[in-house]
Formats: structure tokens, C-alpha cells, sequence
């Protein structure tokens, strides 16, 4: 007699079908632990996991940060640093994670149900069973290194986030919004000062008191097998018996059984002053509390009051404060699932002189809009764009159901009740009944009458100094204290604890689990089609190539359709711009702003741009103008467009009116210069962002819209715009007008129609209502898309003479870096399957790059840039508290391996080819997507329809040999001096060591700011200091002192 096999010991608690999109919802509940399994069954190369953990602490020690990182340095029965890391690269599927303040989610990305299936039990024995040893905490939280200087992994993340200008508001926010015994208070990522003296039993302890499995929600989102879900699960389950707690029925869920503070009872206003040198912008933070997060009418009632208040330009507070006004660069919301909601409003890029001004204008319109009519219609139309943007994201994101199933496991019901409110949009029935009076009700409610707290977030020039001053005097009171002898000791138990660590995981050990096959990939197949001069490139046979021959035919504009069993339509024109004079290329960042928002024409008469946006609205789901670079197209534009199948032809006509029927006008110009000229000083606290920039100056010919849209050209040429714009408006109107003609060509336009095209009812021809445009020459032949690499400027095609530079960023505490080499030119090239391996293997989790400089503290991580057409390989530090050592590591590192002084690890190779597969299925993960990568491999890289696949085929053929000969060939050189250039943004203290270790690593090496990068492009900025605003522009106007005057009695309970 065979033994009875066991069933599964879960209960489904239910299941059932979305009203609204192709996805299924399935809630169990396992009789054993308690632990929650979620699934949403939705079509698609992709398997997604989110091990989530509600958790909450009350302190700042930041445990659940810490466990994080340490979930990922072994467990009970697996005892090695990056085994699950290894294990999950040669399955097709990367681990990350997260930490909010009410919860951790570990994520599963795979490619494929059987590899997401083979690293599941592993995973969750880490989450439940983590090896947390005192050397892991060393290493992994904080330490004092050699040389008396903070450091760890967490320590170095929190460390470069302290002094933010947003941390610090959002903490001030919280600190007056909840008491001492809510969670909510507290952060949960850990500050500096608590971090340096966390111990490992405190980690442990809480550890202990959160990861149990009926604290655990398993929420899995793809094609799921149930059945082998479940099984894999109870086996888990009893792996795990006697070694967790049992069941406790007295637990009190995070957050929902626990304390959550009293409502407010008085408005408080404060200012917080956060370290920076320009002190020209501040920023603003007004908070209320709102709903509970699982009343979902109340919950979608705020969503949609949000969206009429701030939603876009023509919504109340950006269209008076942002473009009429001009007294933010925007105004953002923000809605925070909680058992008592938090509502965020946050003008951006306000001037400092006007924060306390901005703050009490802000709370002045919300009172109007409640004692003051709504428009209704435009209410309306705001639920029907939610309800459509839904549909949408419930096609096509898995994040739309990620962040769903999370919230109600976090704080719905566990009988079900909430989950089951996502399978229809009947709140959005209900809500379009609500009368005026009703929503002005609700206005009054939760934000116009209620109390609030509002932080005035003010720039301080000398607060940066007193910081950047305290640390270096705690630090050097400290070196001082421990003395050599001291500081040899903590040196020597670093090394130790690296060394213990960084045991090696025997080859055999890996070997229990084997490479899964490709067979449960699903990639979703999109059909391709063309018309009119697409056809140029090949002509497709199949059956929707037959369907679009048989439509009626217009002129020849070059459009390639994509056939997906989607229920909307995705439009995609690309714009080339080669024919852009060099001075107006910085123009575009402006154009791309106005774009959508100024006055056309049609008909003959003039109609203002908060009549177009507010049809736009109501005709599409979403729409844009941005940078093509999403497309592998450095040097171009696209117009993108999501619509409803029925708003097709609607979407064209829009299309042919924005581009030749818009009028320029001087006044909307002024709002969008306004409004990037007020985002400008914060772009330029970001040292990631300043390094890459620098780089491209010097790699780059200006007339790179790549280049021309920097912020360091825009700080001088907007500067420059601005003055003409008072001065000889025509003329810029002329500009703006020369550019939509250079822009705007036949020549430079193609297409990208993706849909279920046999829904389509005049597919082709239709476009003739753009095409006969009479500024559209369809007689001349389409340009071609410039390759990245023929941008490059001498510097750029030879990389190594220019040597180093060091840019010192008093906004910073740490360094990042860009070291640049010459690079491969041609997705033709042969060698593509050996560097793309390579890459994959020094990029690995736990690989020979992550190990050497993220293992030893000495970045938060690095990169290589994947782009393999650009000419150039780049490599990149990011937040470390010395990018030189990081560089000096890395090289290190690579040179052995291109040398074959360090062996190849065999099962590192197989992790990057099976990183190559998941960044094949991230290609193609929805219908959009698979559809887009059609047009970027066939169009933007002239490439055939099949190069993925036979990637696929070529990387599994890479010998080792070949990877040493890319290594040592091409990527070794980006360390090498002669060979490659370096720039390095870093905090002023770290200058002096930068440039000295740069010099010893051979580099001829030079300090200079960031106005040594400033362009104008020949508009002239005048004598304008580079941070200074016209006297005339920083006092407020007489009306607005008047308002000040008028509205500083107006709330009784109001502090200063």
C-alpha cells in the first residue's frame, strides 16, 4: 500500500475575477502558521514575488532597515553570504528589497514560473531563518574602519540621506503628526547616531518579534501553477516546524491593533532649515490627515479631490500657483496608505523669501475652492480618467497589483471583505453621484477646515558648513581617542569579519540545485506590420500585414504597427533632431513643456490652453513629449499617447493640432522657464546626476540634444531666455517657431501604432490628417536615426587625454564617479555575447565587483553602462565615501581576472547568461513593451526582427576565453589611465585625498566647479551671477504683501 500522500495545508479563503482587466485574484491561508498567500494570475513573461512583513518599531535604531541587508548573508540551513544571490541569478531572477515605515517586502523578480519556483523555499528560510552573526552587522550596518572613519552598508545609505532637504521635512512632518507610541513616528531606516550604536541582539530581538510566518504575506504576481505553489509552501512550512513561533492568537498586527494617536487639534507651522549653498529655492511640505485606507469609496473620494486640486496644469493649485502665479516650479500630492491616511501637498522650487508667503497661499485657495461652486463637469471628467487610467495600469503594470495586495494585507480585514472591493470600480459609480455640495463637504472635512502641519523647508548656507564642520570634529575627537593602537585593533576586526563573511560556498553546494530550463518563459509575441515608408526597411508576411495592405492607404508616412491583444492603443511618433540649429537645441527642454499646454488653433479661433488640456484629458489615458531615449535614441524625441481603440482618429487630429496649430505664447514661455529655472538648484544637489553631466561635456559635441538638455546648460541659457523674454519677446516666439519647423518634418518623423489592429477601423489612411499638413514635404526621404557614438567629440572617440577632474559639491557626503573609456561602436559587433557576459559576471550579487567594493564598504554600488553602440564603456561609483578607492578597487579586481591570475567561476557565468535571459523577458514583460522592443531592435537599430533570440542562442556559447579577451581588451581599459577619463563629484572635505589617490593611480588630474561646465550656446546670459535672481524678482510684489498682511490673522490656532 503506497503512503497517502499529504495535501497542501491551505485554505482558500477566495477567488475571483477582475471586472475590469484579464486577472485573477486567489487569497489563502495556511492552517498551520497563519501565513497569508495572495496570487493575481495575469499573462506574461514574468513571475513577481513580494515577501512582505508589516513591521513596526518605536525608535530610530532603524532594525528593520538593517534586516534588509541581512536577510541576505545566509540562513539557518544555507550559511553563506550571497547563496541566495547566486542561486537566483543562474534561475533567472534577481532579489531585491525594500523598507517603508510600516512594513518590509522582499522581492522575486524571475523570468518564468520554474525558476521563481526553485528559489522560493530558499528565499523565505533567509526571511524567516536569517544567519544574523555579529560580523555580518559589522560589515553590513556600521563600523569603525582602520582609519577611524564610520562606515557599513546601512550606515553609508542613511548617512547620505540625513541631511536631505526632503528627509528632513518628512521627518519633522511625523515627528508633530504622530506621538512617541506610533510607529509611524519613527525612522525606520535608521539614523546615523542610533546606527553607530545598534547591536546585534537588538536586530535579532526585533527579528524575533516581526518575522513570523503569520506576520507574512507570500503575494505573487504572474503565470502562477497553484498547484506547485502550494506544495512547495507546505513543505516549506515543515522544514521550518519548532523553528519559529507558533501561531499566537494574542499577536497584534503592526499597525492595526496598535496605537494610532489622536487627530489633530491645532495647526502647527514651523521652518526647517536644511544644509545648501544655494539659497535661493526652498521647499514646502503641508500635511493632513486623511481616510482610512480601506474605506475604499473615502479612499478613492481623496484620490479623485487630489487630482481636481492638483492632477495638472489646468487642476486649481497648479494652474493659479504654477502658471498663473508662478510662484512654485509645481504642486505635488501625495496619498499614503495608513489606517488614518496622511495627504501631502508640496509646492516645489518656491523662492526662500516666498515660503512662509507660498504656505498661506496654498491654504487660502483650498478654502476657496470650498466655500466657492466646483466645476462639476470637470469633477466628472476627473473620475472618468481614473477609472480609464486603472483599466490601464490593470493591463499593464504588475505594480498596479504589487502595491494592492500589500496595502490590504497591511491593513484589511482578514476575512477577505477588503480585497474583494478591488475586483470592480463600484466606488467610482458612487462617487459620481456625490453632489457639489458633497464633495465641498468632504473638502472641509479632511483638508480646507481641517488642522494641519506645514514645514517651510528653508536653505542654509551656513548650516552646511556647521554640519559639514561638526562631522569632521566628531570624527577627529574620536581618531584621537582611539589612538594607533586603538585604531589597528578596530582594523584588524574589520578584516576579520570580512574574512569570516566572505566564507566560499563549495561548488557542490550550488550544484544541488540545476540551471532551470527556458520552457516556462512565456514571451509575449507581438506582430509586425508597415505602411508607407516603413516599408522601406522590409515588408512582413503574415496575416496583419495583409489586413493593413487591404485598409485603405494614405501618403506615405513611415508607420510600423504592432499587433497585441490589447483593449488600447499605444502611439509612439518619433521625432529626429538633426535638423535642429545647434542654438535652439536647448530650446527643446522648454518646447517639451509647453507642448501640451499652450493655446492652438482650430477652426479659425484661438482656444486657451487650459481647454486643450482639459479635452485631452477627457480624449486620452495619458500622453507625453519627452527625451527618446527609452527608445536607444539619445539625440531624439517622442510624442506618446494611451487611448481607448474608439479615440484613435480623435488622438491624430490632436496630434496634427499641437503640432502646427499651436501658438506660442509669450506669457505661457514665461511659466515654463519660470518653472525650470525654480527645479534648477535642486538638479544641482543631485552629485550622480552633476557627474554624469560633466562627463558628457567633456565625451560629447554640444550640439548632443544629450548635452544641450542638461541642467548645467539650462542654469545659463534659461537665464539668458528669460531676459529676452522681457525685453524682445518676438524674437523668442521666432525661435520657438523655427524650431517646430525643424522639428516637426516628414523626414524626420516615423510611427508607432500598437494595438489589436484588426480593431482598428481605417488604421492607415487616417493618418493623412497629419500628413497632408502643408508643412509635411513627403517627397523627401526619411532621415536617418544617428548612431550615439557619432555624436562624440575627439576627446569622446579617443578617450585618455584629458585625465581626471574633481568637481567639490558642498550638498554632498559622500563621492560618486564616471570613468570613461572607448567602447564598442555596432550591435554587430562579434564580441557583443562575451562583453554583455562579462558584464553580467562583474555585476553579479555577491560577484567579484560587488564583493570587492560594496563588501568592503567602499560604495554603495557600481555599474557599467549596458549601452553597446555608444562608442564608449562607462563605468560608475555611486555614494561612496571615497570613489577613488572604489576605482582603485575595481581595478584591481579586473585586471586578475583579465590576466588569469583569478579563475573564472563557473557558476558566476551561468548567473550573467541567465541575467541575459531576465533582461530579454524585462524587455518584453507587457504587450507595450514586447511591441516597443520590436520597433527599437528593427527601426532605431536597424537590427532583425530575431537579434534577441539569437542572442540568447550566441551567450550560451561565450568560452571563457572570450570573456577574458572582452575583459582585457575593452572593459580593463576604462581603469587605466592613458585609456580612459574620470569624473568625480564629492563632498569639499574629500577633494584633497581625491585628487591625491587619482594622481597616484597615474591620472593627470585637475579640480574645477560646476560653472566650468556652464553653456549658454551663444543666447548670453548677460552679467547675471550664476545663482543670483534679479533684485526686482526677489521681493514679492505689492499685492503680495497685501495678502501676506491679510492672511497672517486668518488661523487663530497658527504657530511662527
Amino acid at each position: 500500500m503506497s503512503p497517502q500522500v499529504q495535501e497542501p495545508r491551505f485554505r482558500k479563503l477566495q477567488s475571483f475575477q477582475l471586472d475590469y482587466a484579464p486577472t485573477n485574484i486567489t487569497q489563502y491561508e495556511s492552517e498551520r502558521t497563519g501565513m497569508r498567500v495572495i496570487v493575481a494570475d495575469r499573462k506574461g513573461p514574468k513571475v513577481n514575488g513580494y515577501f512582505t512583513l508589516a513591521t513596526e518599531i518605536l525608535d530610530d535604531s532603524g532594525s528593520p532597515h538593517t534586516l534588509e541587508h541581512l536577510v541576505f548573508m545566509g540562513s539557518a540551513s544555507y550559511k553563506y553570504k550571497g547563496l541566495l544571490d547566486k542561486l537566483s541569478g543562474r534561475a533567472y531572477s534577481t532579489t531585491n528589497a525594500w523598507t517603508a515605515v510600516d512594513h518590509t517586502a522582499y522581492t522575486l523578480d524571475s523570468a518564468g514560473w520554474d525558476g521563481f519556483a526553485q528559489i522560493l523555499p530558499v528565499y523565505l528560510e533567509h526571511v524567516l531563518l536569517p544567519n544574523i552573526t555579529d560580523d555580518a552587522c559589522l560589515t553590513e550596518v556600521h563600523h569603525i574602519d582602520g582609519e577611524g572613519n564610520d562606515a557599513g552598508v546601512v550606515y553609508a545609505e542613511m548617512q547620505a540621506y540625513e541631511w536631505m532637504a526632503s528627509e528632513l521635512i518628512s521627518r519633522r512632518v511625523h515627528h508633530l503628526l504622530y506621538p512617541e507610541n506610533v510607529g509611524f513616528r519613527y525612522e525606520t531606516g535608521g539614523m546615523p547616531e542610533a546606527l553607530r550604536v545598534l547591536t546585534p541582539q537588538r536586530i535579532r530581538e526585533f527579528h524575533k518579534s516581526m518575522y513570523q510566518p503569520q506576520n507574512l504575506a507570500v503575494i505573487v504576481v504572474g503565470e502562477v501553477d497553484h498547484e506547485n505553489l502550494l506544495e512547495i509552501l507546505d513543505k516549506f512550512e515543515t522544514s521550518i516546524e519548532g523553528a519559529v513561533p507558533q501561531p499566537d492568537l494574542n499577536f497584534k498586527r503592526p499597525f492595526v491593533d496598535t496605537p494610532q494617536g489622536a487627530l489633530l487639534d491645532r495647526t502647527v507651522v514651523e521652518t526647517v532649515e536644511f544644509p545648501e549653498d544655494d539659497e535661493s529655492i526652498g521647499e514646502i511640505a503641508v500635511a493632513f490627515f486623511g481616510p482610512s485606507c480601506i474605506d475604499m469609496l473615502q479612499t478613492m473620494g481623496m484620490e479623485i479631490l487630489l487630482t481636481y486640486l492638483c492632477g495638472s496644469s489646468v487642476s486649481v493649485l497648479e494652474n493659479i500657483m504654477v502658471e498663473r502665479e508662478q510662484l512654485a516650479s509645481s504642486v505635488t500630492t501625495s496619498r499614503y496608505d495608513r489606517p488614518r491616511s496622511l495627504v501631502m501637498f508640496q509646492p516645489t522650487g518656491v523662492a526662500t523669501e516666498k515660503l512662509a508667503f507660498v504656505e498661506q497661499r496654498l491654504i487660502s485657495l483650498l478654502k476657496e475652492v470650498a466655500a466657492n461652486p466646483l466645476d462639476m463637469s470637470y469633477m466628472k471628467e476627473c473620475i472618468q480618467r481614473e477609472r480609464r487610467q486603472i483599466r490601464f495600469q490593470a493591463e499593464g503594470e504588475e505594480q498596479f497589483y504589487a502595491s494592492n495586495l500589500i496595502t490590504d494585507y497591511l491593513f484589511g480585514n482578514r476575512d477577505g471583505s477588503t480585497l474583494d472591493s478591488l475586483k470592480h470600480l463600484d466606488e467610482l459609480d458612487a462617487l459620481e453621484s456625490w453632489t457639489d455640495e458633497q464633495w465641498r463637504e468632504f473638502l472641509r472635512k479632511w483638508i480646507s477646515d481641517a488642522h494641519h502641519i506645514s514645514i517651510l523647508g528653508k536653505p542654509s548656507e551656513e548650516l552646511a558648513k556647521r554640519v559639514k564642520n561638526a562631522e569632521r570634529d566628531r570624527v577627529a575627537k574620536r581618531k584621537e581617542e582611539l589612538g594607533p593602537e586603538g585604531l589597528q585593533k578596530l582594523g584588524e576586526r574589520l578584516e576579520l569579519a570580512k574574512k569570516n563573511n566572505e566564507k566560499p560556498i563549495p561548488p557542490e553546494v550550488l550544484d544541488q540545485w540545476p540551471v532551470p530550463t527556458t520552457e516556462s518563459i512565456h514571451f509575449i509575441e507581438s506582430t509586425t506590420a508597415r505602411s508607407g515608408r516603413a516599408k522601406d526597411l522590409s515588408t512582413p508576411l503574415n496575416p496583419i500585414q495583409r489586413l493593413i495592405d487591404a485598409a485603405p492607404q494614405g501618403l506615405p508616412l513611415f508607420i510600423q504597427f504592432e499587433d497585441v491583444p490589447t483593449n488600447f492603443v499605444h502611439l509612439t511618433v518619433h521625432f529626429g533632431t538633426s535638423e535642429v540649429p545647434l542654438q535652439l537645441k536647448p530650446l527643446l527642454v522648454v518646447f517639451r513643456d509647453i507642448f501640451f499646454n499652450s493655446p492652438v488653433t482650430r477652426n479659425g479661433t484661438r482656444v486657451e490652453f487650459e481647454d486643450v488640456v482639459k479635452q485631452l484629458e477627457k480624449d486620452t489615458i495619458g500622453y507625453q513629449l519627452l527625451s527618446a531615449s527609452r527608445l536607444g535614441d539619445y539625440e531624439g524625441l517622442v510624442c506618446q499617447f494611451e487611448v481607448e481603440k474608439e479615440k484613435y482618429e480623435t488622438t491624430i487630429e490632436w496630434l496634427q493640432n499641437l503640432m502646427f496649430d499651436i501658438i506660442f505664447d509669450p506669457e505661457r514661455i514665461k511659466a515654463a522657464v519660470a518653472k525650470q529655472l525654480a527645479d534648477i538648484p535642486e538638479a544641482k544637489r543631485d552629485g550622480r546626476s552633476m557627474s554624469v553631466e560633466v562627463d558628457a561635456a567633456i565625451h560629447m559635441e554640444s550640439e548632443s540634444y544629450f548635452v544641450a538638455k542638461r541642467t548645467l546648460v539650462k542654469t545659463r541659457y534659461l537665464r539668458g531666455l528669460r531676459k529676452l523674454l522681457e525685453t524682445e519677446p518676438e524674437k523668442v516666439v521666432t525661435m520657438f517657431e523655427e524650431l517646430r519647423r525643424s522639428l516637426f518634418t516628414f523626414q524626420n518623423t516615423r510611427v508607432l501604432v500598437t494595438a489589436d489592429v484588426a480593431k482598428l477601423a481605417n488604421p492607415v489612411a487616417v493618418w493623412d490628417k497629419l500628413t497632408k499638413s502643408p508643412d509635411f514635404k513627403t517627397s523627401k526621404e526619411i532621415l536617418p536615426i544617428p548612431k550615439p557614438y557619432s555624436k562624440l567629440n575627439t576627446e569622446g572617440k579617443t578617450p585618455g587625454n584629458f585625465g581626471s577632474v574633481v568637481v567639490p559639491m558642498i550638498t554632498l557626503d559622500n563621492s560618486y564617479s564616471v570613468s570613461t573609456a572607448k567602447g564598442i561602436e555596432s550591435y554587430t559587433d562579434a564580441r557583443i555575447p562575451a562583453y554583455l557576459v562579462a558584464l553580467g559576471y562583474l555585476e553579479a550579487v555577491e560577484g567579484p565587483l560587488w564583493t570587492a567594493v560594496r563588501g568592503n564598504g567602499l560604495a554603495y554600488g557600481t555599474s557599467f553602462g549596458h549601452e553597446v553602440d555608444f562608442g564608449l564603456i562607462q563605468y560608475k561609483v555611486y555614494r561612496s565615501p571615497d570613489a577613488s578607492k572604489a576605482l582603485e578597487a575595481s581595478r584591481n579586481i579586473v585586471a586578475r581576472l583579465a590576466s588569469g591570475e583569478e579563475p573564472l567561476d563557473r557558476h558566476l557565468v551561468e548567473v550573467a547568461i541567465s541575467g541575459i535571459v531576465l533582461d530579454t523577458a524585462n524587455e518584453q514583460a507587457t504587450m507595450a513593451a514586447a511591441a516597443q522592443q520590436n520597433f527599437v531592435t528593427t527601426v532605431v537599430r536597424g537590427l532583425a526582427p530575431d537579434w534577441s533570440r539569437q542572442l540568447l542562442a550566441k551567450v550560451r556559447k561565450v568560452t571563457g576565453a572570450d570573456i577574458v579577451a572582452v575583459l582585457k581588451d575593452i572593459i580593463l581599459p576604462v581603469f587605466e589611465p592613458g585609456k580612459s577619463n574620470i569624473v568625480v563629484t564629492c563632498a569639499p572635505t574629500m577633494e584633497e585625498n581625491v585628487v591625491k589617490s587619482l594622481q597616484r593611480m597615474g591620472y593627470k588630474t585637475q579640480t574645477s566647479p560646476l560653472t566650468a561646465y556652464y553653456d549658454d550656446y551663444g543666447l548670453g546670459a548677460g552679467d547675471e551671477g550664476d545663482e543670483d535672481e534679479d533684485e526686482d524678482e526677489d521681493d514679492m510684489s505689492d499685492e503680495e504683501d497685501a495678502l501676506m498682511d491679510d492672511m497672517s490673522g486668518s488661523d487663530d490656532d497658527m504657530e511662527d
